[in-house]
């Protein structure tokens, strides 16, 4: 299994050029869903036991011994509201299986032409559902995949897409370390907005999980993007996110996460200030979860999500 693992970490991080950089439509995918996962910054590939797993790696589902709900709430700038459901499950002598919605909503705009006669209002908005299932390899180490059905609209146009996730999680309980990998949005549009095709945003993702011994801790570190071409391959480790979970009792977890691009990109000037950093927190309350982030843009502000969850 470790010469297994070696390959398949190989061929993630020296995956082909010929794989091209993905900057067209369904940008929404990109966005953390959970307050869990936005609080660590999305470090959350290698992540367990949360039914959220399903949005970054759905192998991860099979750590799901019992049925579980998340409800999560995204306020972001200006009139853009979004939310999440997610649902997984252990079914008996099948596997693992996971369902999930991610939807965005962009409010409403002035609909006027070039004589800036008003003509209106309309909206746009953009959803993604998810079917997850995930089974064991071995002891160690399980598979997962996802099928994704995509849609989005702009007033009276739309735009749908196909598209399948697969991950990987290979577990070492014996030294507190499970290591994620997954490769997201791999699809096309069905329909497009107008007469171009445009590429999903494909996403090769690969993380490390660890607990430190006698410490209270999970120290979370992904490396995202890695089929976008850079000039070298070390380049191509840039865009990392870390996180930290630290569980202070039973029943309360204080988060932090970094985003190295997102602190590169928003820097205004000679600094780029807390921009890619985020907080949070987590509370459990019996067979209730209740998660808290904020996620700093710099100068730009910040941004509050919530999530609520609940184990069967």
């Amino acid at each position: 299994m470790n010469m297994r693992l070696f390959a398949l970490l190989l061929s993630v991080l020296f995956v082909e050029h010929g794989v091209a950089q993905d900057t067209g439509t369904f940008a929404f995918l990109r966005t953390d869903v959970s307050a869990r996962a936005a609080a660590l910054n999305g470090s959350f590939v290698s992540m367990t036991s949360d039914p959220n797993v399903l949005f970054y790696n759905p192998a991860s589902l099979v750590t799901i011994s019992s049925p579980k709900i998340s409800l999560g709430y995204f306020k972001n700038l200006l009139d853009v509201n979004s939310g999440s459901l997610a649902f997984a499950q252990d079914v008996q002598g099948i596997g693992n299986i996971g369902i999930g919605i991610d939807y965005v909503d962009y409010g409403s705009f002035e609909r006027t032409d070039q004589s800036d006669n008003d003509f209106g209002t309309f909206s746009a908005n953009e959803l993604a559902l998810v079917a997850g299932y995930a089974m064991m390899l071995d002891d160690q180490s399980s598979v997962g995949g996802n099928v994704k059905f995509i849609h989005s609209s702009i007033a009276e146009f739309t735009s749908t897409a196909l598209a399948v996730d697969v991950g990987f999680l290979y577990q070492i309980p014996s030294q507190n370390i499970t290591i994620g990998a997954s490769i997201l949005n791999i699809g096309r549009q069905l329909a497009e907005y107008g007469s171009t095709r445009e590429a999903l945003p494909l996403d090769i993702v690969i993380g490390i999980t660890k607990r430190p011994e006698h410490l209270p801790v999970l120290l979370n570190l992904d490396f995202h993007k890695l089929n976008e071409q850079r000039e070298n391959a070390l380049d191509r480790l840039s865009s990392f996110t870390f996180g930290a979970e630290f569980l202070m009792s039973e029943s309360v977890r204080l988060r932090f996460g970094y985003n190295n691009e997102e602190h590169k990109d928003l820097k205004l000037g000679t600094t780029a200030g807390l921009a890619g950093f985020s907080i949070g927190a987590g509370f459990i309350l019996n067979e209730y979860v209740i998660d808290y982030a904020y996620n700093s843009y710099g100068k730009i502000g910040g941004l509050n999500r919530i999530s609520l969850g609940m184990n069967f």
